[in-house]
């Protein structure tokens, strides 16, 4: 693959009104979606401050090396974890959408090892740690959930692993495309095996350890087979079962409500 110039950068996000509860909702649709939530939980979470900002298109939202004192919820676009590698290189660990608040870690973890960058434009809402801590003294029993959702990612991790070190290119492809559509129709983003995806093939590669040439090729394969279809950075899913038997996908490391994967 050719050197990857650096496009996400650090920027001042632009800062909108203050959250209102309702917001909040992402998250409590993202937690609700892993475990059970009493209405007193959502009632205490979505009372959480919140402070909603705009990043634009490859800005990052918290890069290597920050100490941030917040986590960010997105609220709204896609969102990549990724490295930096030499030569300007770059490796992406995971997409994320809305619901996800992809640096849950930094509660407790007080330096950035990766960045996140926006792949959309983005809507985020910063969570100052301070609140959640004291949520979680408050409603210890939300820890699960939280907790859940933490080792949910961790899972997500491995079977990317999994899909770059031993797939071959057309079923890994295919694995990321069940997943991101399931991970989106668990939050409501998706039905009907459509959904949004706006990344470019670079994106792609970058996420599967290919080149775009051969991310060109694989999708062109998969146009071919009537597996998928992509228009307007939209994906169409003709026929999900013959998707899934072709990426050998099996989604219980997602831990969802087994109906969303039928």
């Amino acid at each position: 693959m050719q050197p990857l110039r650096h496009r996400f950068h650090p920027a001042a996000p632009e800062p909108m009104s203050t959250a209102t509860d309702q917001q909040l909702l992402p998250l409590v649709r993202k937690l609700r979606s892993l475990t059970h939530l009493s209405a007193r939980d959502e009632e205490a979470i979505l009372r959480l401050p919140a402070f909603p900002r705009l990043f634009r298109a490859g800005q990052d939202l918290v890069s290597e090396g920050d100490r941030p004192t917040q986590c960010w919820l997105i609220l709204q676009g896609w969102v990549q974890r990724y490295k930096l590698l030499g030569g300007g290189k770059r490796q992406i660990s995971a997409f994320h959408v809305a619901g996800d608040m992809a640096d849950l870690p930094s509660l407790h973890m007080p330096v950035m090892d990766h960045n996140l960058g926006a792949v959309t434009d983005v809507t985020a809402t910063s969570i100052p740690h301070e609140a959640l801590r004291e949520l979680l003294e408050r409603h210890p029993h939300l820890h699960a959930p939280f907790w859940r959702d933490t080792l949910v990612d961790a899972a997500i991790f491995r079977e990317w692993v999994a899909n770059v070190g031993r797939r071959p290119a057309y079923q890994r492809l295919a694995h990321l495309f069940c997943e991101l559509y399931l991970k989106q129709a668990a939050v409501g983003l998706a039905q009907d095996h459509r959904c949004p995806m706006p990344m470019t093939q670079m994106d792609l590669a970058d996420a599967t350890g290919l080149t775009s040439v051969h991310i060109n090729r694989t999708l062109r394969d998969m146009r071919r087979d009537k597996l998928i279809e992509l228009r307007s950075r939209m994906l169409v899913i003709p026929d999900w079962a013959r998707l899934v038997e072709a990426a050998e996908f099996n989604p219980t490391y997602l831990q969802l409500d087994a109906r969303l994967a039928a």
